[in-house]
């Protein structure tokens, strides 16, 4: 049974659990070799499990804010499948950042989360695009977070994260201008952007001990992946520069494509 991305090679970066983890599954069983990456070692058992159940995958405990770690990782994606289809940009921090913090930990936290969260989505970017291009086309997927749409609810941006909202934030000028600049190269450029979804991000969050009231309303990794692979399937015709939204209480799917207007920015909701 054929797979929709068979013969082609990912990358998952921040996939040693979580959503990244998802990802790799959900890409690996539809015939993708998939490169995963994290500073974790349990990275290493992810990519072994993808690989006892019948997927491609291999692990590399790597930091995307370091330049030789980036291109370690692109060097073996490309060995390993030939060449490079797919870039999920999913590795990320999170701490909380109120703007009463003193200075020390201000500065502190801002390299921990913008190392991670933008410049190593940068520095994949620009290690990735050049084989993109020598395969003829492909997807980048950002993954964001619904902050950076129109609030359907409380709680979005809330004070406590300001250095995490704000690398979010700057994704969308990346996601953007990324899609334009690589659209007569056939590569498209989207991000997606949830809500609460069954993380160690969020579980952290509440200790470890989230409500399980609370969990049985989050959305999972694999549910996230499938938008991703919905948006593979529109084709190298389908949307680019959108920021696709995902929350709970809302059915997982994805809709018609944006106006120009609308596809960074959202709908607001009347």
């Amino acid at each position: 049974m054929s797979g929709l991305l068979d013969g082609q090679s990912a990358i998952v970066t921040g996939s040693a659990g979580g959503i990244g983890a998802g990802f790799a599954e959900v890409l690996a069983e539809e015939g993708a070799t998939v490169t995963l990456c994290d500073v974790q070692e349990t990275v290493l058992e992810v990519a072994a499990a993808i690989r006892a159940a019948g997927g491609s995958a291999q692990a590399l405990v790597a930091d995307v804010s370091i330049r030789e770690d980036v291109e370690r990782v692109v060097a073996a994606a490309v060995e390993a499948g030939g060449g490079l289809d797919l870039l999920v940009n999913n590795a990320g921090r999170w701490t909380s950042s109120p703007v009463t913090d003193d200075w020390e930990k201000a500065v502190s936290d801002w390299d921990l989360i913008m190392d991670t969260n933008f410049k190593g989505v940068v520095m994949f970017g620009r290690a990735c695009v050049p084989h993109l291009i020598a395969r003829g086309g492909g997807n980048i997927i950002n993954i964001s977070t619904y902050y950076v749409l129109p609030a359907r609810s409380n709680g979005t941006n809330p004070p406590g994260t300001d250095l995490y909202a704000s690398s979010k934030w700057a994704m969308n000028g990346l996601t953007q201008a990324w899609s334009q600049k690589l659209a007569e190269h056939g590569i498209r450029v989207n991000a997606l952007c949830m809500g609460a979804t069954d993380a160690p991000m969020l579980r952290n969050l509440s200790r470890g001990e989230p409500d399980p009231a609370f969990v049985a309303t989050w959305m999972t990794p694999r549910q996230i992946a499938g938008l991703a692979l919905d948006i593979i399937r529109e084709g190298p015709e389908g949307r680019t520069g959108e920021n696709v939204g995902a929350w709970v209480g809302v059915p997982v799917e994805l809709g018609p494509p944006k106006p120009p207007h609308e596809a960074i920015a959202g709908t607001p909701v009347r």
